[in-house]
């Protein structure tokens, strides 16, 4: 027998194990909540209508903001590579003072403290 006919035998062998697993496992872990169209943790049958903090919703939407500019300085040792490594350490150095100012203001403001 050859490698590749091996190889074939083999995969074939593992794919099938692993379905008929996955079959007999997820049948056996069906309750009430993953039976119900919400996997979410609310009452389907509840109020739609159910009242958010607003807390939440800021401290989700600084955590999206300072996430996004932590992905824009993802390239940084790239860039230090450049032609003009002074000119993107300087935008590096503007944004990230922005940042932490940004960072200072949340936090005199009271918008990071949890309770009201």
């Amino acid at each position: 027998m050859n490698t590749i006919s091996l190889m074939l035998v083999t995969s074939l062998t593992l794919s099938t194990i692993l379905v008929v697993l996955n079959f007999w496992l997820a049948q056996m872990s069906s309750d009430q909540e993953k039976l119900s169209p919400y996997e979410c943790g609310f009452d389907p049958l509840g109020s739609a209508r159910l009242p958010f903090s607003v807390r939440f919703f800021l401290v989700a939407i600084l955590f999206l903001l300072f996430d996004l500019e932590i992905a824009l300085l993802l390239p940084l040792p790239w860039a230090i590579q450049l032609q003009s490594p002074i000119t993107t350490l300087t935008w590096t150095f503007a944004m990230i003072t922005l940042l932490t100012l940004g960072l200072i203001y949340e936090w005199t403001q009271g918008g990071l403290e949890w309770a009201e």
